[in-house]
């Protein structure tokens, strides 16, 4: 592990060392990991730390939010393919609602959006039925206490499978079909206040990168589906797409989705 750690920092280390040591000659800020940095330019042990927590922050940005993301846009096109009609409506929101604002530009702004609101229904239609952590990340119970009859003892590990509440036909209506209009004029978020749909856990503790995951997953699913048409390769059935799960610390899917892409028709 302590290899593959240090396989990882020999990437952005020397980004890091080289933003450091002109950082007083630059002018103006340039990104996120000027910000960072310029809190320990005038105390060498701050410095350090700086350096330090450099290391564990990029791993974490570049672990965390790189794979559970792609999972999640990789999930995303596997459900569309799938479900030719979510495929076909998604292009024609896409088409009326973008295609004077995105004349010449290859991708959208992040401020667009919020004008596409059933890529929105999408994104979280795909978090409810392959969240990204399906058992979200361990908790430990302070106290001894009961939960619907349930007695947790203190210091008993808990966690929390969102996976099987997503799934819940109790909770949800035929929750087993892919269908964002579930999410069209509804309330229900994933930012922790509904808890039947948890892809990034609630609380204090919820998962720090909800917000870069929800701003990079519609727009990178957004440049796929309007940049290129698609289609299975080799010939195979849309409906019989495997849609095997492989369980780990990150639900992904069990054999890699293969798709040829084609000069897109929009």
């Amino acid at each position: 592990m302590f290899r593959c750690c240090n396989e990882l920092y020999s990437v952005w280390q020397p980004y890091v060392t080289e933003r450091r040591e002109r950082g007083r000659e630059r002018f103006g800020v340039e990104d996120f990991l000027d910000v960072f940095l310029e809190n320990g330019l005038d105390d060498d042990q701050i410095d350090w730390l700086t350096l330090v927590s450099s290391k564990i922050f990029f791993q974490e940005l570049f672990s965390a939010g790189t794979d559970t993301s792609v999972a999640t846009i990789e999930w995303a096109m596997a459900e569309l393919m799938r479900n030719r009609r979510a495929m076909d409506k998604l292009r024609e929101e896409l088409k009326a609602e973008l295609s004077q604002s995105l004349e010449g530009k290859p991708l959208i702004d992040e401020s667009e959006v919020s004008r596409l609101p059933y890529l929105s229904a999408i994104v979280k239609e795909t978090l409810r039925l392959h969240p990204p952590a399906p058992l979200l990340l361990p908790h430990r119970a302070q106290e001894t206490c009961e939960v619907m009859n349930y007695v947790v003892p203190k210091g008993a590990q808990v966690l929390v499978n969102v996976w099987a509440i997503s799934r819940d036909p109790t909770v949800w209506e035929d929750p087993m079909s892919f269908k964002p209009e579930r999410f069209i004029g509804s309330q229900v978020d994933f930012r922790g206040q509904d808890f039947k749909l948890l892809p990034f856990s609630a609380g204090r503790r919820m998962c720090p990168g909800v917000s870069l995951a929800t701003r990079q997953i519609p727009l990178v699913l957004t440049a796929l589906v309007r940049s290129f048409d698609w289609c299975l390769s080799d010939g195979e059935d849309e409906t019989e797409l495997d849609m095997s799960e492989k369980f780990g610390t990150t639900l992904e899917k069990e054999r890699p989705l293969l798709l040829v892409p084609s000069q897109s028709s929009l």
